[in-house]
């Protein structure tokens, strides 16, 4: 196989992994800011409805993560195929192996 190949593969499997990881510290970021919301809104001193319109629009966020995560599993998936096209099967060594439900198409429910 020529380098040149060999090196591309290298650098996109690269960044796939961290577009991954960048979403789902998206997605850790998201629920944590979601906990302490909550808690603030637990004070005594603080309307039962303060942020209300905050955690809707937080939960549209991260749908959206959440959806963008589904969306480079599914890019991950078609570079997996890509990979196979042009390097040959694999050894195990280098494909990333993606459960078919995790990037079959399906509408997700919507918030708001």
């Amino acid at each position: 196989m020529p380098t040149r190949i060999q090196e591309d593969a290298l650098l996109i499997r690269k960044h796939i992994r961290e577009a991954e990881a960048v979403t789902d510290e998206a997605m850790i970021a998201c629920s944590k800011l979601k906990q302490v919301i909550l808690r603030a809104r637990q004070n005594p001193e603080v309307g039962v409805d303060a942020a209300q319109k905050a955690m809707i629009r937080l939960a549209h966020a991260e749908q959206q993560a959440l959806e963008m995560s589904s969306n480079l599993l599914r890019v991950h998936e078609e570079l997996n195929k890509v990979s196979r096209e042009y390097m040959g099967p694999g050894d195990g060594d280098g494909e990333t192996y993606i459960s078919p439900s995790a990037i079959e198409t399906h509408q997700v429910a919507k918030v708001g």
